[in-house]
C-alpha cells in the first residue's frame, strides 16, 4: 500500500505538517510527557515563555539569556575596573606611606630616622604632628602664661613702657566655654613659645637658624596682639616673658607644690617693618612721615 494511503497526502519535501500525537490530535498532549528545552506546555517547539532564561541585571534591567552580572567591581567594564584598581593602589600607597612617616617620627632616633629626617619633617609639620605628653608616665604639671609689654613713642615723641600683658590670659578666654573653639587661639601662642624654648639655651641665645626664627615669630604675633588693640603710639620695641607656676596638688593628696610663680624674660627686641601686619605697617609708615 502507498505510504501516503490511510493518513492523507503527504507534505511536500520541506514542508512541515500538523504534529500527529498518539491520541491522533494535533497538538495533544501525551500523558506523562515533559516538554523538552524549548518548548511551550503545549509541545509547540519555539513557543516557550518569553520570560525564561531572563535573569535580573546589576543595575535592576534585565541581562542577556543566561548572563549573570558578577556584584561589585568584578561587574563593571575593563576600563572602569582598571580606574577602580588605581584608585585603590593610590589609597594604599598613600596610607602605607602616611604610616610609615608617623613611625619613623614617633620612634626613637635610629639611622633610618636620621638619614630621612628631613623627608619626615616635611610630611609631618604641621598636620600631623604627635604629641604623646598626655599620655606621658610624667605629664606636664605647669601652667605656662606669654606675657609681652612694649615701648611706644608717642606723637609728642615721648617713650612710654606699657605694662605687662597676659596673652595666654586672651586665648584662654577667647576659648572657655566655646563650643567651637579657634585653632590660633588654642594652640598658635602656646606652639611659638615651644618652638623657641626649644631652640635657645638657658641664656636666651639662639641655636642657630632655628632660634633666629623663632624669634621673628614671637615678635610678629606680639606684634599683631599689640596692634588688635590700637597702641597710642607707634611700637618701637617689645619684651616677652613667661610666668611659669605649678599646678597644685589635688586636695586629697599630701604632695607638697611648690606654687610660686617663676618668670623667664627676654631680651628687648627692636621692631621692624616686617614684624607688623600689612595694615598696622602702613598706618605707621603714616605717622612717621613728615
Amino acid at each position: 500500500m502507498d505510504a501516503n494511503e490511510g493518513g492523507g497526502r503527504g507534505a511536500p519535501a520541506g514542508e512541515s505538517g500538523p504534529v500527529v500525537t498518539a491520541a491522533g490530535a494535533p497538538g495533544a498532549e501525551v500523558p506523562g510527557e515533559v516538554p523538552g528545552p524549548g518548548e511551550a506546555a503545549g509541545g509547540v517547539p519555539g513557543e516557550a515563555d518569553a520570560t525564561a532564561g531572563e535573569v535580573p541585571g546589576a543595575f535592576g534591567g534585565v541581562a542577556g539569556h543566561g548572563a549573570v552580572r558578577a556584584p561589585g567591581i568584578a561587574g563593571l567594564s575593563l576600563p572602569y575596573r582598571s580606574l577602580a584598581a588605581l584608585a585603590l593602589g593610590a589609597v594604599v600607597v598613600t596610607a602605607c606611606w602616611h604610616l610609615a612617616m608617623v613611625f619613623l617620627h614617633v620612634a626613637p632616633a635610629n639611622t633610618v630616622s636620621r638619614k630621612h629626617a628631613g623627608t619626615v619633617d616635611e610630611w609631618i609639620y604641621p598636620e600631623f604632628e604627635q604629641n604623646w605628653k598626655l599620655f606621658a608616665p610624667n605629664p606636664l604639671q605647669q601652667n605656662i602664661a606669654v606675657q609681652v609689654r612694649a615701648e611706644l613713642r608717642t606723637p609728642s615723641g615721648e617713650r612710654v613702657t606699657t605694662g605687662w600683658r597676659d596673652l595666654s590670659a586672651e586665648d584662654g578666654a577667647e576659648i572657655r566655654h566655646n563650643p567651637l573653639p579657634s585653632h590660633v587661639h588654642q594652640n598658635e601662642l602656646r606652639r611659638a613659645w615651644d618652638f623657641f624654648t626649644g631652640s635657645h639655651d638657658d641664656q636666651n641665645r639662639a641655636n642657630g637658624e632655628r632660634g633666629r626664627l623663632s624669634e621673628a615669630y614671637l615678635r610678629r604675633i606680639a606684634m599683631q596682639r599689640l596692634h588688635e588693640r590700637r597702641p597710642a603710639g607707634v611700637v618701637e620695641r617689645v619684651q616677652l616673658r613667661s610666668a611659669t607656676r605649678a599646678v597644685p596638688a589635688p586636695p586629697y593628696s599630701d604632695e607638697k607644690t611648690d606654687t610660686q610663680v617663676y618668670y623667664r624674660e627676654l631680651p628687648w627686641w627692636n621692631v621692624t617693618a616686617a614684624d607688623l601686619p600689612a595694615t598696622a605697617a602702613g598706618a605707621q609708615r603714616e605717622e612717621t612721615a613728615p
